[in-house]
């Protein structure tokens, strides 16, 4: 070793352990001694993670340039109970598209021998079997590979650096029509649109959901514009038709966006560099010049393009008519936090809906096997969930209720939403008027999205290569008999001050449940938006006094309340827990001598003490 050779802290690296052994190996198990003379990478890593993820497509450059010195380990060291599941690793590694040997280890035995924190982190080992470098995180192979040149030059020269094939067995490739597909959407004609995934296609899929009509994308990971046959996307997933005659793509691995003219099965790039958001990047801009992070799914919905970026735990949007993209809720800290967008917490949001009447965005945010909603007002609310280490399936009243790592969701047509809770093979239902989850299929292996065809929900059963047709209970598509929205002809009201009042008291027997704090929950926002000076937003009081701007003649005032009662029996230590919730698009027309006052009334309260005159009787305590 020459004087200019930096000094490392030479550590005996531990012995590779997993019981779920070796794959893409051909079968062979491997020890640290097979591999002497080889520069080692382990990439501790779990397939639910996005970070995880997005090293694995950092690696691809690096395997490719240093192919006969550098050997790839993955050590898949799971989070979830679905993630211990041996034929789990197996879908994800090849889902993924890992080109690499993996040591599936359930039990995190090699993780607590390297002393491993977090996902993901990075180990090098030299050719001589000492741990020379660890880094946990995404974005450090710059710096490794600098190391691993440093390696190759000090090893060459002492005579210990061994050159040649790696120990890499691609599996056979399986002869499905679909491979771990992502997300579907129905096509006016009565078909269905696919994201292939992990054939990098789109697949247009008769109404049967089995007969393939067409593929778009050349099936080649890549990111490339033009027709059908030779475009290229990488790993795509969500898809929401525009209303010109054509969808957009959320082309998850190559962080853009992507236009399909359904007409001729062009492609073009609608958003993203093709380069990966990084702190510090622009986050608003015209959106070829503006990087995107790992577009999970999209949705259409207020006239603009909703994307779930997972990769930064936010909610962007994409303006189709001035060609911007910009931030609309999250921080990019990861976690479980509600309130203004500006400063929500999400964890890798995978999945978007519009509900019926577009009052609200459904979204499932997977890390934290959460169901959550956006009201128009951009504020954030959770239905389902509480964090990023709390998950299960356990069915009931919301509050208790557990997913695990949820990636898709439906709006039904009753104003409740389908989940496609992917870790737990099943599909899930919560209804707001109830404030239940229930069960509505399990026996799915790893849905990842559904879509509405008539009565049924066909679910996209991703770890089995299909479509999936279901029936859905009857009470999820009787519209009539189980929808909240109260519509009302236009009120005239008072330019300036207008007090409204939500009317809620509980029913007989029962109370408000205020246990855990206020039990009631009202917000407001408005269309357009000018049209409320103040009194705008969430807050706990069911009254509130807005301002309205006499230069705005007419608009909706939309109200969103909530309150919570409980069975009043002294003697049950566990009482029954109902949520009444109701949402109001009011049309309003600003006049002289019109009312100053707006009483809305939230079923729960027994039909004879509905005061019909008006008046607004104290709620429960909560009106002041």
């Amino acid at each position: 070793m020459n004087d200019s050779t930096p000094r490392r802290v030479r550590v005996r690296a531990p012995e590779l352990v997993g019981k779920g052994g070796w794959l893409n190996t051909g079968d062979h198990q491997y020890t640290l001694a097979d591999l002497r003379g080889r520069i080692v990478v382990l990439d501790f890593w779990t397939f639910c993670c996005v970070n995880c993820l997005h090293v694995l497509d950092e690696l691809r450059e690096l395997e490719e340039k240093h192919s006969d010195t550098v050997v790839v380990i993955g050590v898949h060291s799971p989070k979830f109970v679905h993630e211990a599941e041996h034929a789990a690793v197996v879908d994800a590694v090849e889902r993924y598209g890992v080109a690499h040997p993996v040591l599936d280890d359930p039990e995190l035995v090699t993780w607590k021998q390297y002393a491993v924190r977090a996902w993901p982190t990075l180990v090098v080992i030299d050719p001589e079997g000492y741990v020379v470098a660890q880094h946990a995180g995404e974005g450090h192979v710059h710096a490794i590979e600098r190391l691993v040149a440093e390696l190759e030059a000090e090893h060459a020269a002492k005579g210990t650096l061994r050159r040649g094939d790696g120990p890499y067995v691609a599996p056979e490739p399986e002869p499905t029509v679909l491979r771990f597909p992502g997300k579907a959407i129905a096509l006016p004609g009565g078909t269905f649109l696919v994201s292939d995934t992990t054939r990098h296609q789109l697949v247009e899929l008769a109404a049967d959901g089995e007969s393939v009509l067409r593929r778009i994308g050349s099936g080649a990971r890549g990111l490339a514009d033009g027709p059908a046959a030779h475009a290229a996307f990488s790993e795509p997933q969500g898809l929401a038709l525009l209303g010109d005659g054509a969808v957009i793509v959320a082309d998850t691995v190559n962080h853009a966006l992507r236009r399909v003219d359904l007409a001729t099965g062009d492609v073009t790039t609608a958003a993203g560099t093709g380069r990966q958001w990084m702190q510090g990047d622009p986050a608003s801009g015209p959106a070829r010049e503006v990087s995107l992070s790992s577009p999970w799914d999209v949705a259409v919905w207020q006239g603009l393009v909703w994307i779930a970026m997972a990769g930064v735990h936010q909610l962007w949007a994409l303006d189709p008519a001035d060609g911007t993209v910009r931030v609309t809720a999250g921080t990019t800290n990861e976690g479980l936090v509600d309130g203004p967008g500006a400063e929500a917490w999400f964890a890798q949001p995978s999945g978007l809906a519009v509900s019926p009447g577009g009052e609200r965005l459904w979204l499932a945010d997977s890390e934290t096997s959460a169901l959550r909603w956006v009201d128009r007002g951009g504020a954030v609310h959770t239905a389902v969930g509480t964090g990023l280490f709390d998950f299960g399936h356990r069915d009931g009243a919301a509050g208790q209720a557990l997913l695990q790592h949820p990636l898709g969701v439906t709006a039904l047509p009753d104003g409740s939403v389908a989940v496609a809770d992917t870790y737990n093979h099943a599909l899930r239902r919560y209804d707001p008027a109830t404030g239940e989850v229930t069960t509505l299929a399990t026996d799915l292996r790893e849905p990842s999205g559904a879509v509405l065809s008539g009565a049924d929900i066909v679910v996209v059963e991703s770890a089995r290569h299909r479509l999936t047709r279901l029936r859905l209970p009857e009470e999820a598509v009787r519209v009539e008999s189980v929808a909240h929205r109260t519509r009302r002809a236009a009120t005239e009201v008072a330019p300036g001050t207008l007090r409204l009042d939500v009317i809620f008291q509980a029913p007989a027997g029962q109370k408000l449940d205020t246990r855990y704090g206020p039990s009631t929950r009202l917000l407001v926002s408005s269309t357009p938006p000018g049209l409320l000076r103040a009194g705008e937003g969430a807050g706990t009081g069911l009254a509130r006094v807005l301002e309205l701007d006499p230069a705005v003649t007419e608009g909706v005032l939309h109200v969103s309340a909530m309150a919570a009662s409980c069975d009043d029996d002294p003697a049950n230590p566990y009482p029954a827990c109902h949520v009444h919730q109701q949402d109001w698009g009011v049309p309003v027309r600003l006049a002289e001598g019109g009312a100053d006052r707006l009483p809305l009334v939230l079923a729960g309260m027994d039909p004879e003490q509905d005061d019909a005159s008006g008046a607004a009787p104290d709620a429960g305590g909560q009106t002041p």
